[in-house]
């Protein structure tokens, strides 16, 4: 049926869908943190409204409301409809170039200031399903390498991978904006939409556009129209610094960049 099918012994299959094996994890989190029912919802409508400022959005819903999400059909407790990505067509090219082809360039590029990929098996004892090893190690990393200490303040937009709209406050712990148990709070707080302290996805993100294949990639092509001011109606004034993030399978491959408007120093 789906990737994350595993023929586990003496275990029937999971024939649900990728929702389907993400629901339980999402409840493993309410019940982690105590976060209210409402938080998937204020995500969706977030990124769906973000969506209507971007031409290239695949959904484009200019009567979406909080409402309109939290009555959609339950697909998966507590995933709702309206709370999920659609299946989109599309496509996404970048050109990746050195400092030489940066100064021919016709317009400002994105600098590459720190990039990982990390991976963990699927399954394993101990594997945190709500906060993945891979993710955090592959987060600390590039910023490691960017020389950043306290993302939450050094970096100015998030281009995230939220196929289902819990997962924003999920990965918001995952890679360091939030203490653990407290991503929902700053969901809750508006600190993650257009005009907040950390804008996450103005782009619609995964909940608006979802070309299987080039999703993870338009992470990183949205991160650095952000630094490059060259984002259209979903620009943050002022981006210097975005972080694009991708993952995959049963949430165990993570890839990320951090680019920026100006050239890393070594």
């Amino acid at each position: 049926m789906w990737g994350l099918s595993l023929p586990v012994p003496f275990q029937q299959p999971l024939l649900a869908g990728a929702g389907g094996f993400f629901a339980p994890h999402v409840r493993a989190y309410i019940r982690r943190t105590g976060a209210p029912a409402t938080t998937g919802a204020l995500v969706a409508l977030k990124d769906r409204r973000n969506a209507l400022r971007n031409p290239y959005a695949h959904l484009h819903e200019h009567d979406i409301t909080l409402e309109k999400v939290r009555s959609s059909p339950m697909l998966w407790d507590p995933i709702r409809y309206a709370e999920t990505c659609p299946s989109s067509d599309g496509a996404c090219a970048m050109v990746l170039t050195d400092r030489a082809g940066a100064a021919r360039a016709p317009h400002r590029p994105a600098w590459l200031h720190g990039g990982a990929m990390r991976s963990e098996p699927t399954l394993f004892p101990g594997k945190d399903f709500v906060s993945p090893r891979a993710g955090r190690d592959c987060a600390a990393d590039v910023y490691r390498q960017a020389g950043v200490t306290d993302p939450r303040r050094q970096i100015d937009v998030v281009e995230m991978y939220v196929p289902f709209s819990w997962y924003e406050p999920m990965w918001l712990e995952n890679l360091g904006f939030a203490a653990e148990g407290e991503g929902w709070k700053l969901t809750e707080s508006g600190a993650t939409a257009l005009d907040g302290e950390l804008p996450v996805n103005p782009s619609g993100g995964v909940l608006s556009t979802n070309p299987i294949g080039a999703s993870g990639m338009l992470r990183f092509a949205e991160a650095a129209l952000q630094v490059r001011g060259r984002a259209g109606e979903h620009q943050i004034p002022g981006a210097r610094t975005a972080l694009g993030h991708a993952y995959g399978g049963g949430a165990q491959f993570f890839s990320m960049w951090l680019v920026a408007d100006r050239p890393p120093t070594a």
